[in-house]
C-alpha cells in the first residue's frame, strides 16, 4: 500500500507540473491574443495586477497574522525595489518583447533565467562556484550555452522551418518586400532585446528576494506588497503614457477573458500550484519541466496564431534548454557534494569524540 501511495503522489506531482506548464503556455498565447485585439500594453498589466492583488491579499492577511514581522521604512523601500524589478520591469519588458517577437521565443528565452540567476548570485557571492569540481564546470558550461542560445535567438532569425505565408505576398514589389523584411528583422531584434531585459529582471527579482525573505518570512504578504507597489508603479507610468480613457474600457468578451486569465490563472492559480509542486518535488525538479512549456507554446502558437518557426530560434532554444539542464544538474550534484561533506564531517567529529571518551576511560581504569 505504501508503494502504491508513493506512486499515486508521483503521478499527482507529474500531472500538476504538466497543468502548471500548460497554464504558463496559455498565458503566452492569451497575452499575444490580447495584444492582437488591441488591449493596451500598459492597461493589460495594470488590470492583471489588480486582480492578482485582490485574490492574494485576503489569504496573506488571514493566514500570516502570526508570521508577519513589524513593517519598517527600510522593509517598505525593499518591497518597492523588489516590485520595480520583479513586477514593473519584468512584466513591462515581457509585454514589449511579446509585442515584437512571438510567444514561442518568449518562452524559449525564459529558459535562460536559471543561468542568468546563477551569474547574478555568483557575482554577489550568494552562490558558490567550484571550478575544479564537475558540478561547478556543469553550471559554467550551462550558463555559457544558455547565453549563447539567447544571443543566437536575438541576432540570427534564420529561414522559416514551416512557411505559412500567403500567396498575396507575391503581389508586393521587390522594394516593398525588402522594406517589409528589414522592418520585421528590426522588430524581431527589438523583441528579443526586450525579452532579454525581461529575463534579467526576473533573475534579478529572484536574487533580490532571497535576502528580503530572511528578514520578512511571510511569503504571501511579501508577494502582496510586491503586487501593490508594482501596481502603483504601473499606474504612475500610465498617468504619462496612457491618458486616453478609451484604452481603459473593456469592449469585448475576448478582452475580459484575456485579462481574467492573466490575473486569475497566471497570477492566482499558478502561484498556489507552483508552491505546492515545489513543496512536493523541490525547486530543481519543478524548474526542469520549463522546456515542456516551450514545446507547448510553440505548438499552440503555430496552430492558434499561425506563427512561423525559424531555424535560428530553434537552434537558440535547443542551446538554452541544454544549458538549463546543465545548470540544474550542476546544482543537484553540488547538493550531493554538500550532503557528503556534512556526513563526513559529522562522522569525523563522532570518531574524535569516541576516541576522546576512550582515552578518558583508559585513564580512569589505570590503578
Amino acid at each position: 500500500m505504501s508503494q502504491e501511495k508513493i506512486m499515486s503522489e508521483k503521478v499527482k506531482l507529474l500531472v500538476s507540473l504538466l497543468i502548471l506548464q500548460l497554464c504558463f503556455a496559455g498565458f503566452h498565447i492569451v497575452s499575444r491574443v490580447a495584444l492582437n485585439i488591441g488591449v493596451s500594453k500598459i492597461v493589460y498589466p495594470v488590470y492583471r495586477n489588480i486582480i492578482a492583488l485582490v485574490l492574494l491579499s485576503p489569504f496573506a492577511y488571514f493566514m500570516e497574522k502570526k508570521e508577519r514581522p513589524p513593517l519598517t521604512f527600510s522593509l517598505l523601500a525593499q518591497f518597492f525595489l523588489l516590485a520595480l524589478v520583479g513586477i514593473t520591469a519584468n512584466q513591462g519588458f515581457y509585454i514589449l518583447g511579446l509585442y515584437y517577437a512571438s510567444p514561442a521565443f518568449a518562452s524559449a528565452m525564459q529558459n535562460s533565467v536559471p543561468a542568468i540567476t546563477f551569474i547574478m548570485a555568483s557575482a554577489l557571492r550568494l552562490e558558490q562556484v567550484h571550478i575544479t569540481r564537475i558540478d561547478g564546470m556543469a553550471k559554467i558550461l550551462g550558463t555559457i550555452a544558455s547565453i549563447g542560445g539567447a544571443t543566437i535567438i536575438t541576432l540570427y532569425k534564420g529561414p522559416p522551418i514551416l512557411n505559412q505565408a500567403s500567396n498575396s505576398e507575391g503581389s508586393h514589389t521587390s522594394d516593398e518586400s525588402m522594406l517589409m523584411s528589414t522592418t520585421k528583422v528590426q522588430n524581431w531584434t527589438w523583441g528579443c532585446i526586450f525579452l532579454l531585459g525581461h529575463c534579467l529582471s526576473w533573475a534579478g527579482w529572484m536574487v533580490l528576494q532571497a535576502p528580503i525573505v530572511k528578514k520578512y518570512p511571510a511569503k504571501l504578504s511579501l508577494t502582496s506588497f510586491t503586487f501593490f507597489f508594482g501596481l502603483i508603479q504601473f499606474l504612475a507610468i500610465a498617468a504619462f503614457a496612457e491618458r486616453d480613457p478609451k484604452h481603459w474600457q473593456i469592449k469585448s468578451e475576448e478582452e475580459i477573458f484575456t485579462i481574467l486569465y492573466a490575473g486569475v490563472v497566471s497570477s492566482g492559480i499558478v502561484i498556489s500550484l507552483q508552491t505546492w509542486c515545489i513543496q512536493k518535488g523541490g525547486p530543481v525538479f519543478v524548474a526542469s519541466f520549463q522546456p515542456v512549456q516551450t514545446v507547448l507554446v510553440a505548438g499552440m502558437a503555430f496552430v492558434i496564431l499561425g506563427d512561423q518557426l525559424y531555424s535560428g530560434g530553434v537552434i537558440g532554444a535547443v542551446l538554452i534548454m541544454v544549458g538549463l539542464y546543465l545548470v540544474l544538474w550542476g546544482k543537484t550534484a553540488e547538493t550531493r557534494y554538500q550532503s557528503k561533506d556534512t556526513e563526513e564531517t559529522l562522522t569525523k567529529h563522532l570518531l574524535q569524540g569516541n576516541s576522546k571518551d576512550k582515552e578518558c576511560s583508559d585513564r580512569i581504569d589505570i590503578p
